[in-house]
């Protein structure tokens, strides 16, 4: 297995509004991401995706995160969702996303919650909350884990920071509110995302 995009970095887009997610997300591509979800706790997210697929589809992987259940995979295929990112482990939810073609990153804590992600067809694990565990943890975790799995630190990762769970075995990672805050300009989501970018490229030299 590999992770799909250049990029192992995935912008976490939770809350963001419809009418401003155009303008964040080519901030954010422009920067070097080819990888974004919108979580579906956000407003409107059916609306944000939709047009995201369609306007930056062919240049990124377009899709959702906090996907729960699989009425939400069948609501996101509707609209060309490309990836699933959910908060747990839940066989039915990846299952349901894999048959439709769907790249899943399962959130996991444990060998066994890892292990029946995997079981189930997810491609690639993140493990959440990654700052509780740390990255000894996830060190220890990836021994025992398929060598081709990606695996995704998600939570507390910051572009001081990024290095060290890359260190630890991770793939890449998810990032949220250290990337995007529902609220802030354009310009801080080019900044951050710049700032990110600059930090993986620095740590995978």
């Amino acid at each position: 297995m590999q992770w799909q995009t250049k990029l192992p970095l995935i912008a976490i887009l939770r809350g963001i509004r419809s009418e401003e997610t155009r303008d964040h997300v080519a901030a954010i591509l422009e920067a070097g991401f080819d990888a974004v979800e919108i979580p579906l706790n956000s407003p409107q997210w059916e609306i944000s995706i939709a047009e995201m697929v369609a306007e930056f589809g062919d240049r990124a992987l377009i899709g959702a995160g906090t996907v729960l259940n699989p009425e939400q995979v069948d609501r996101l295929a509707a609209i060309g969702s490309k990836l699933v990112v959910t908060p747990n482990t839940n066989a039915d939810v990846i299952r349901h996303a894999v048959a439709q073609g769907m790249t899943v990153c399962a959130g996991c804590a444990t060998a066994t919650e890892a292990f029946a992600a995997l079981e189930a067809g997810a491609q690639t694990l993140k493990i959440f909350p990654s700052s509780t565990f740390g990255p000894d943890y996830i060190k220890a975790l990836k021994a025992v884990l398929p060598k081709e799995v990606p695996v995704f630190a998600v939570g507390g990762v910051t572009p001081e920071n990024l290095n060290i769970w890359l260190k630890a075995g991770c793939a890449g990672a998810g990032l949220g509110s250290d990337l995007y805050r529902a609220g802030q300009t354009v310009d801080r989501s080019a900044k951050q995302a710049a700032a990110f970018v600059k930090a993986y490229q620095e740590a995978a030299l």
